[in-house]
């Protein structure tokens, strides 16, 4: 059995969402942000140093990080997410799993930490703003005509990409990145994802 550690309004919903894609079984534990704070509750502590959801506890150990618990359940029970090891998509593959949280994630981050600051945080704004333009305009210019990346289905790329696009959509920039919007419109629609929603607010 999978258990997944499941933070509400987190990165976590990537990894709910993918669980019902690949339709194993698995367990979730619930755990709620501090309503003043929004931080993770301490529980998580128990369960990690760093205290962060994702987290699966899958074949016996602890898997963190976002990514690698994509990687890992891709690799284990949906290898057709991933495309084969010795194509030129799976170098694709490699850099937008890492781009999702290593780039893609990094001004989005700013944005919400600089925004806490009021006027101090005033002169950063132009450079934060230049970057979320840069990084979603990349997500919105690489996607594939079929409305996917890397394949022509959903792979654990759209898995990952699907949460930094659906801050773009947060910050109303649909018109500005039309394909970035069509995206998040397709994969609100999937019903794995509708099921993950629904499990996600219990």
């Amino acid at each position: 059995m999978i258990t997944l550690h499941h933070l509400n309004r987190s990165r976590s919903h990537r990894i709910l969402w993918l669980l019902e894609e690949i339709g194993v079984d698995y367990d979730v534990k619930h755990y709620a942000r501090d309503a003043k704070t929004s931080l993770a509750p301490p529980e998580l502590l128990a369960i990690h140093p760093l205290g962060k959801s994702p987290m699966i506890e899958m074949d016996g150990r602890l898997i963190t990080e976002s990514a690698a618990i994509v990687e890992r359940l891709c690799t284990k029970q949906a290898p057709h997410m991933i495309p084969a090891h010795t194509s030129d998509a799976y170098i694709q593959h490699l850099e937008l799993m890492h781009f999702a949280e290593g780039s893609a994630m990094t001004p989005i981050l700013l944005n919400l930490y600089v925004g806490k600051l009021g006027g101090a945080g005033k002169p950063l704004h132009p450079r934060i703003q230049h970057q979320l333009d840069s990084h979603f305009g990349y997500m919105n210019d690489v996607l594939g005509d079929t409305g996917h990346y890397v394949l022509d289905d959903l792979s654990a790329v759209d898995i990952m990409l699907s949460f930094p696009a659906e801050i773009a959509m947060m910050q109303d920039r649909a018109a500005d990145f039309p394909r970035l919007a069509q995206f998040v419109e397709r994969i609100h629609a999937r019903p794995a994802y509708q099921r993950a929603t629904a499990k996600g607010a219990i």
